[in-house]
């Protein structure tokens, strides 16, 4: 239906999207490249359940598989034609230095190419994301 509406293919879009230019940093636009110490020290408030973390998996599917992949190895459809390196989550190392702090404020607000979800979704789901991405560096 959405290629019907818009008359082309949702991929199309989303690649014309990430191929524009950089914000302009004159402009205080330019995408986060660092993550604030308060928001590094953030801690998972959520217990997630298989109900949560089936909405996260949707979640995951719809918005970020396009680019890290299905089981978060980094490789997407998207990556090879947006000229992306990705880091393979199901390897351990990967994430091992970073916070649940620091995703969360990574997946709320983007970070280099990579769009914001803070608009689009709620800090529950957010941070139920959070566990799912540390999901698939685990047997």
């Amino acid at each position: 239906m959405l290629k019907q509406v818009l008359g082309c293919s949702p991929l199309l879009l989303l690649g014309a999207w990430m191929q524009q230019p950089a914000p302009n940093p004159a402009q205080g636009l330019a995408p986060a490249t660092a993550i604030p110490a308060d928001a590094a020290q953030m801690v998972n408030p959520v217990k997630p359940s298989a109900e949560s973390l089936a909405h996260a998996k949707k979640m995951y599917g719809y918005d970020c598989a396009l680019c890290h992949g299905a089981s978060g190895k980094g490789d997407g459809e998207m990556v090879h034609d947006l000229k992306l390196s990705m880091k393979d989550w199901s390897n351990p190392a990967a994430l091992k230095d970073r916070t649940d702090g620091e995703l969360f404020y990574t997946i709320s607000h983007g970070m280099g190419q990579m769009p914001a979800e803070g608009g689009r979704a709620k800090p529950d789901e957010i941070w139920n994301m959070v566990v799912l991405v540390r999901s698939f560096s685990k047997p």
